[in-house]
């Protein structure tokens, strides 16, 4: 089980312009910001978590006292709770500013139930909404 996950970003920009994008696209899904970390906090973190029921389990944020680099594109996977939540998902995604990576569908070569969409966030991460459900 995952508990959480974070993206670094270079800057205190990035997670602004991120934090717009996913609470736009994560929407469908039932994330929004949950809490967030501002540099007049002084705890060397700038971020945001985002999730749902209460949870923050998506992380995007840089340090304060030196600049991170991004580690590198990243895969992200989200639970939707139906086919139409992916579909909402993907539609969100698009007009928050994200690059269709494959339009929602079937994809029977992961299993028989298996419904996803996927998109290429502005900092250049793929992510897919999934529903395991027929």
């Amino acid at each position: 089980m995952i508990d959480h996950i974070g993206l670094r970003t270079r800057d205190a920009a990035e997670v602004q312009t991120l934090k717009a994008f996913y609470v736009a696209a994560l929407a469908p899904l039932g994330y929004r910001a949950i809490i967030e970390f501002s540099a007049e906090q002084k705890i060397g973190y700038i971020g945001v978590g985002l999730g749902a029921d209460g949870k923050p389990d998506f992380w995007i944020g840089t340090a304060t006292d030196a600049p991170m680099e991004p580690s590198g594109r990243m895969h992200l996977a989200f639970v939707a709770k139906d086919r139409a939540a992916v579909d909402a998902f993907h539609r969100a995604a698009i007009a928050a500013g994200a690059k269709d990576n494959g339009a929602p569908g079937p994809r029977p070569h992961y299993h028989a139930n298996y419904y996803g969409a996927f998109v290429v966030d502005p900092a250049g991460n793929n992510l897919e909404a999934v529903c395991h459900r027929p």
